[in-house]
């Protein structure tokens, strides 16, 4: 069990991350038309949406979005990495593929997905996007774009909140719930 220690980013703190991260993916794509957004499920799928909105608001480019899910992808749920993974089709054949997550912590969620869009055909780059990096790598991974930069512990955890799942928009740090006797 885990109990909330605090609110690290309220849902204005969130939408000005959010606001940059648009920004800093058009800055740095000369191209916005060769952009395509890929949201890992759950949570990377609504923010790599509001990326996408701020992007057509701002330059009125209409970016793409498509849902991943990377379960098939994981090398580390105990089950063996199948090679027969299901494909995940998407045309992504000379695009700057922008994976959209809101926590990197170890690397296997984004290692998993970067599998996916290399099954899918050949990315002309792939890029990460993080609300949330809370440090503690596995693999030698790192978010081209960070909302926040939080350094935790590995007993903490990090509860991102979106209101499009959770009804509330929020980052909270969890500790764990320490037993009464």
């Amino acid at each position: 069990m885990f109990t909330q220690k605090a609110i690290l980013l309220d849902a204005s703190a969130i939408e000005r991350s959010i606001t940059r991260i648009s920004h800093e993916i058009v800055e740095k794509n000369e191209d916005i038309s060769s952009i395509y957004l890929i949201g890992i499920r759950r949570r990377g799928v609504p923010l790599a949406r509001r990326i996408a909105e701020k992007i057509k608001a701002s330059y009125g480019v209409d970016v793409p979005v498509a849902e991943l899910d990377v379960s098939p992808f994981r090398d580390d749920t105990g089950e063996p990495f199948s090679t027969a993974a299901p494909d995940f089709v998407i045309p992504v054949e000379g695009k700057t593929v922008v994976l959209v997550d809101d926590v990197l912590y170890t690397g296997r969620t984004v290692r998993a997905a970067i599998e996916a869009v290399l099954r899918s055909g050949r990315a002309g780059a792939i890029r990460l996007a993080a609300l949330i990096d809370r440090g503690h790598r596995e693999l030698p991974i790192r978010a081209d774009y960070v909302g926040k930069n939080i350094p935790t512990s590995r007993k903490e955890k990090i509860a991102v909140r979106l209101n499009e799942l959770d009804g509330i928009t929020e980052v909270a740090i969890l500790t764990p719930k320490i037993p009464e006797n």
